[in-house]
């Protein structure tokens, strides 16, 4: 029987040539996107560049000085510069460097420039003064780069020029200042506050504080605006610290509201100088576009007693007598 052959389906397609794949067919061509121009910048004028005058023979050279920078404890970022006499550090607030440590005596060492040299003598302290991690047992030379430390403070020797001085300030004012009234913040008040409430509680001294609140300072933000509300609190920076001692202390601790720090101050003290701020605020009025605006302040003060071992407790009573001030009327100081 003959096997008759198999006709080819016309369906099926061709077999591929081995190893030659099919050609992808080519995309067709889209319709063309209109370019992306840059807008024809104007022509603007060209910045001269301003001459500074300069006097013949004038001369810039500012010698430098040494000074110690506060690397750590409460005084830190400040820098304390050392004339050619002779400079005490202490406790004390005779101190020519005044650290407010309770581990500091009140003169607790000394250091003098001679001959472009510094010098170092521990003046008997309680704990001791301590050159890189050495205890001073005599008069010993500091050489730039020295670290000293004192109680919790360590105090680093430096020689700065003006401009490296002024950095150092400027830094130590970014962080510690209200840049509005000039006071010290927030975050340092509270933290010097502290420091100072823990002197006076281990040595038996006295301490008395003041808050104060202007009175209806939302007011005058409402009716002259944020900006007037700017320079009152100005104008109040300019009367408090014309007002302050040497030793106090002095911060804005809210909006409108202050803590002052009175050491060595009893309660008999501070009424006068609570008296004397709020008398000298209401006698400047702030001067405005719109004409003169009188501003007055209510104050509450309190004194460190036996029972306040926290410095909360002695806020809180400065704060409550506030409160009684502003019940009462404004523009009066009541004691806690």
């Amino acid at each position: 029987m003959t096997r008759k052959p198999t006709p080819k389906s016309a369906d099926k397609p061709a077999p591929k040539a081995a190893g030659k794949p099919e050609p992808k067919p080519e995309p067709k061509p889209g319709p063309k996107r209109p370019g992306r121009t840059l807008a024809a910048q104007p022509d603007l004028p060209e910045m001269p560049t301003v001459v500074r005058a300069r006097e013949d023979g004038a001369s810039y050279q500012v010698p430098p000085e040494w000074a110690l920078v506060a690397y750590a404890g409460a005084a830190l970022g400040r820098v304390f510069p050392l004339s050619a006499e002779e400079v005490v550090v202490g406790r004390a607030p005779d101190s020519g460097i005044t650290l407010l440590d309770g581990e500091v005596s009140r003169h607790h060492a000394r250091l003098w420039v001679e001959a472009g040299r510094v010098h170092l003598e521990d003046l008997g302290s309680t704990n001791g003064t301590r050159l890189n991690g050495e205890t001073v047992h005599a008069p010993v030379e500091v050489r730039a780069g020295d670290r000293l430390a004192m109680g919790g403070h360590v105090l680093k020797l430096v020689f700065l020029d003006p401009l490296e001085r002024a950095f150092h300030e400027t830094l130590l004012d970014l962080s510690t200042r209200d840049p509005l009234t000039g006071l010290a913040n927030r975050a340092s008040t509270l933290a010097e506050f502290q420091n100072r409430f823990g002197l006076s509680l281990r040595y038996d001294r006295p301490l008395s504080i003041a808050v104060c609140d202007l009175d209806h300072f939302k007011r005058v933000n409402d009716t002259h605006g944020h900006g007037a509300g700017d320079l009152v609190l100005r104008n109040f920076g300019e009367c408090l610290m014309a007002t302050l001692r040497e030793a106090d202390l002095a911060g804005r601790i809210g909006g409108e509201e202050f803590l002052m720090v009175l050491p060595e101050t009893e309660l008999s003290g501070a009424r006068p100088f609570a008296e004397r701020l709020r008398r000298t605020l209401a006698a400047n009025p702030v001067r405005l576009p719109s004409g003169p605006v009188t501003v007055t302040c209510s104050l509450g003060i309190a004194e460190r007693t036996a029972t306040d071992l926290e410095p909360g407790q002695l806020l809180a009573r400065a704060d409550a007598a506030l409160y009684r001030a502003k019940a009462a009327g404004r523009d009066r100081v009541c004691e806690g």
